[in-house]
């Protein structure tokens, strides 16, 4: 992988993984459940293809499961705020 593409990647995945937990929080009343889903499909991915290189770690990691995380912590403090659609 390319410097410019682990450079676009990272941002992306973040994003990609923050909107979809978003979303996945404000369907299933969950807060958690994306970052357990992510995690999931992390492992499930490392028994399938065997080892990551650094790069695909780093945004496997790095991007995707800080935006999981993010849409957890997002969920959770507009709760404790009192919002009640979420």
């Amino acid at each position: 992988m390319s410097l410019p593409q682990l450079i676009l990647s990272i941002p992306l995945f973040l994003i990609l993984m923050l909107g979809i937990g978003f979303i996945l929080n404000m369907i299933l009343k969950t807060t958690w459940l994306p970052l357990v889903l992510y995690l999931i499909l992390v492992v499930i991915l490392w028994f399938y293809y065997g080892t990551f290189k650094g790069g695909d770690l780093l945004v496997l990691v790095g991007g995707g499961l800080s935006g999981a995380f993010l849409s957890g912590w997002t969920i959770k403090t507009l709760r404790s705020k009192g919002y009640r659609m979420f």
